[in-house]
């Protein structure tokens, strides 16, 4: 895992230069040929450090795995809900496979060897790069100029990305402390279940297969929140449900109350997960979203391997019974002193709610995808005008797109009156695609609230899909014939 962690971040470049898809199915590949490789060796008897060689190639690969396809997901949904009901369905498969892939793994070492385990993982590794080359999208354009610096700067753009928002950060620190707690729970499952529980290596079994049914329930449970907001703080209640059932099995240690924890850490887990890369899609530009989620990827593994460090050592100093409380307040102590950060994330994300909600509704900008809407609605600014106030008079330049919040404003050609615009309403579109002046002026016939986009975000994000060239061509035709044959 070591040299996967670290050559993660560097390897993302990939994701957010190349089509996604290709770099998933290149990833399956990848993982194929190595993991087949490790196999054969393994099978001849060859030598183990080359099956060592082979698995962390393998493993290399993978990390680069979750970024990628958390940064492909946005660009798949239509609206947030879409994006959180996918992750939620993401959760949902990740844990299932937790279970069966530990207990095929199992069914094939009792009746075959290693090799049989490695060729059936490359197998596994060969359909999934078959099915997402089954996969058809349009690659969302850039509405950023992020990511064109020198090839370093390009490597760390993603930690700098968490670094520059506290969003961001907190929600990093925040995962990391759970992974912590993961890395400690490694070494208290084996401990709880041999030292306190008597179970023996059964018992071990017994208890990570409770985290990982917890997962499953907790994966359905989260598609019981969509849309019901406050992602966030659900993010920080599995972050303290991680911690708070260590405490209870460290109090009090017997079978079924130790299962129900450790299933309740598993519900904790995937609202972690369904929360975080929900959230971290929504708030980072697209043009740097794979570096960011691969950065994010590599800090919250080193969280994983300080948990597995301290737990064993605090066991030692202080006995099993009080490593777990130790280690279990950690987690709801600090989520509680975050949890007044964490109501502002869903205030901020109730905001851009609105704003991806007001550019959904206009109907040519309904069709993009939900990565390039909400990095729309990142851009918009808000100006108020008074009555009788131009918004843009007829020849001016065009530089904005314009949507009305609130108000009515007036659209006039030559001194004529042509159409009164409602809130909802859009317009300045036909100067910014056609690239020529204002063919007509704009005016508040009532105080007026309007929400501005850059003109080149608007242009590169309505022409860099075939379908929203299209719906944007057909307004201008339906608004200005003559501005065809502009």
């Amino acid at each position: 895992m070591a040299p996967a962690a670290l050559l993660a971040p560097f390897a993302a470049t990939i994701a957010d230069r190349t089509r996604r898809d290709r770099v998933l199915a290149g990833i399956g590949a990848v993982r194929a040929a190595t993991l087949g490789a490790a196999g054969a060796i393994s099978a001849i008897g060859g030598p183990l450090l080359f099956v060592y060689l082979a698995v962390i190639a393998a493993t290399v690969a993978q990390t680069l795995f979750r970024p990628t396809h958390s940064a492909l997901l946005p660009t798949l949904c239509t609206t947030p809900i879409e994006l959180t009901s996918a992750n939620v369905v993401r959760g949902l498969l990740d844990s299932t496979a937790t279970l069966i892939g530990p207990l095929m793994a199992a069914l094939l070492l009792r009746v075959s060897e290693p090799a049989a385990v490695l060729f059936a993982a490359a197998g596994a590794s060969s359909v999934a790069a078959l099915l997402i080359v089954g996969v058809r999208y349009e690659a969302p354009p850039r509405l950023s100029e992020r990511g064109a610096e020198a090839r370093t700067a390009q490597m760390i753009e993603g930690i700098k990305a968490i670094a520059a928002d506290r969003a961001l950060t907190l929600l990093t620190a925040l995962t990391t402390l759970q992974t912590f707690v993961r890395g400690a729970l490694t070494v208290f499952t084996v401990a709880v279940a041999i030292q306190l529980l008597r179970g023996g290596n059964a018992g071990v079994g017994i208890l990570t297969a409770a985290v990982g049914v917890g997962a499953v329930v907790g994966s359905v449970s989260a598609a019981l929140l969509i849309g019901r907001g406050g992602l966030a703080r659900w993010f920080g209640i599995g972050v303290g449900a991680w911690g708070a059932p260590l405490i209870v099995i460290g109090l009090s240690s017997r079978w079924w109350s130790t299962i129900v924890m450790l299933a309740l850490v598993g519900v904790g887990n995937a609202l972690v997960d369904v929360g975080v890369f929900t959230l971290f899609a929504r708030l980072v530009d697209d043009a740097v979203l794979g570096r960011a989620f691969a950065a994010f990827e590599g800090i919250i593994t080193l969280g994983v391997a300080l948990g597995a460090l301290v737990a064993p050592a605090l066991i030692s100093a202080v006995g099993i019974r009080a490593a777990l409380v130790i280690i279990g307040v950690v987690a709801p102590a600090v989520v509680a002193c975050c949890w007044v950060s964490l109501r502002g994330i869903d205030a901020r994300i109730g905001v851009r709610d609105a704003d991806v909600s007001l550019l959904q509704r206009i109907p040519m900008m309904r069709i993009l995808p939900e990565a390039t809407i909400e990095q729309l609605a990142s851009r918009l600014t808000r100006s108020q005008l008074p009555a009788g106030a131009f918004v843009f008079g007829q020849g001016d330049e065009g530089s904005e797109f314009y949507v009305i919040e609130t108000g009515q404003a007036e659209v006039v050609r030559d001194g004529r009156h042509v159409h009164l615009l409602e809130p909802g309403d859009c317009f300045g579109e036909i100067a910014l695609i056609r690239n020529c002046r204002r063919t007509a002026a704009v005016k508040a016939a009532t105080p007026l609230t309007v929400r501005g986009l850059n003109g080149t975000a608007f242009v590169a994000a309505m022409t860099g899909y075939s379908r929203s060239t299209h719906a944007v061509e057909k307004v201008i035709a339906e608004r200005m014939p003559e501005a065809l044959q502009a």
